[in-house]
This record gives structure tokens, sequence and C-alpha cells, in this order.
């Protein structure tokens, strides 16, 4: 099975910085990352032709011109170019545990999507964390909180079973489905614009669609780096078209990624 390691990003290469070393360290490497790059000016552009000289994997940059939060749109141009049949998504803010990969890949099965556990990094910590490119935490680092989250201990997983229902905690920022499974739904709905709710908004569809949830509970773990929060401007548009989504049991949206495949 081959896999394809999303990360979307929007002008911050110091965090994607981070997150590509973590990608790095990990004990089981996807077949290639992609880089979802909402309209990021030429820095991430460079960063990334660097780490490209010597990373383990081939790395592909997607861009588009930035015209706003359109997150749903340049995720679904990137997962259209994706190589690999399992989709594993991270954000370009979010430090991967070095089993992160691994664990996604050890609990695919078809049937279900996953999603795990995101650790916050703390505000006061930020300074330190790019000072010293740190990308190893515990669950005893200094920096962080949430800290349970960062316990990574197999057997106690296995308690976490598929669930037919939506769960509150997913987060799209550590997930993980079969690239079919998205194309099925026609994969994020691009009417959302602005910050909120595509994320969950497509779990939702993949529910209605058939699939089950499992959450990888002390398991596939990021570590979140502390930012300000983005516009919420959008959301009660947003919260309109997820409603509509729970409503009608809709499994399939109009403006998604068949348009790019």
């Amino acid at each position: 099975m081959k896999t394809s390691l999303i990360l979307s990003t929007y002008n911050w290469p110091e965090a994607l910085e981070l997150v590509l070393l973590s990608v790095k360290k990990q004990r089981v490497f996807p077949d290639e990352v992609i880089i979802a790059d909402d309209g990021s000016t030429k820095e991430t552009k460079t960063l990334i032709e660097a780490f490209n000289q010597e990373f383990p994997v081939p790395i592909k940059h997607v861009w588009h011109k930035d015209i706003g939060f359109t997150k749903s749109a340049i995720l679904n141009k990137a997962i259209a170019e994706a190589k690999g049949s399992y989709i594993i998504q991270a954000d370009g803010d979010c430090i991967l545990h070095p089993c992160f990969v691994k664990d996604h890949i050890e609990f695919a099965q078809k049937g279900y999507y996953l999603f795990g556990s995101r650790v916050n990094i703390q505000k006061a910590h930020l300074r330190s964390l790019f000072e010293i490119k740190q990308t190893n935490f515990s669950v005893f680092s200094k920096g962080i909180k949430k800290r349970t989250r960062a316990l990574r201990f197999p057997l106690l997983s296995r308690l976490y079973l598929p669930k037919p229902n939506f769960s509150k905690k997913y987060r799209g920022c550590n997930t993980s489905y079969f690239k079919e499974d998205f194309i099925a739904v026609n994969g994020y709905n691009e009417e959302f614009q602005g910050w909120g709710r595509e994320d969950s908004e497509l779990a939702l569809r993949l529910h209605n669609y058939g699939l089950q949830g499992r959450r990888l509970r002390y398991r596939g773990i990021v570590f979140h780096i502390y930012h300000q929060e983005k516009s919420k401007n959008r959301l009660e548009f947003n919260n309109s078209i997820e409603s509509s989504t729970k409503r009608n049991k809709a499994a399939w949206c109009e403006n998604g990624v068949g348009k790019y495949l």
C-alpha cells in the first residue's frame, strides 16, 4: 500500500520546517509528502526546495494564488495529485510523533477512516521551540498542555474501536483515509471559504457514505504549535453547510475534488 502524507500550510515556513524535520525522523516513511500550500510567499517555496535536496522521500509542492482562506480547494488539488492509495493528513503547524505515519498505516483498514490526538504546544514555549528547532516531545516535556495525549501506549489504543457516528474529537490535522473513499464523496466541499467546519463536514459525509471512524488514542500523535486564531467571519455560513449535510445525510458535495481528476 502506497501512502501520501499531505501537509497543509500558509505563510509559516518556521513551523513547516519543524514539521518536515519531524517527517525525517519517522520510523516508517510515507511514499511521498505533498505540501498543500494555500498561497504562501516565496519563503515557503525556498524552504521546500532546500529540504528536497536531502529528504528520504519526494516532496511535491502544490500551490495556488492567495485569495483568502481556501484550504478546501488546495487540499483537493493536493490529494488529486497524490500517488498513494492511502492518504495521511496533518497540518503544517503540527509536529509529528516519530511513530505517526507508522501508527496510521498499521490501523488502516477498508471501511474506516482514522483520527488521532493533538497535543498543544503553549505560546510561552514558542521562542525556545524555534530557537532549538525542537521536534522531540514526551508526556513530561515542558511547554505542552493536554499532556496525557502525548502518551503513546499501543496496548491501550486497541480498546478504541470503530464507531458508526461522528466524534467531536475529530480533527482534520490528524486523520487518514483511503483515497478512493475521499473521491467517492467528492473530497472537500469548496463552498467552504474562511476558517471552520471544512474538516468535520468531510468526515460527516464519509459516515453518510458508510464508513466508520476509529480514534487513534495513545497512537498517531501530533504536537500543535500555538498560533493566533483565524478569523471566524465565515463561520456562520460554514455552519449552515455542515447543518445541511447532517440534515440531508449527504455523502456527496457538488463543488469538490472531481474537477481536478
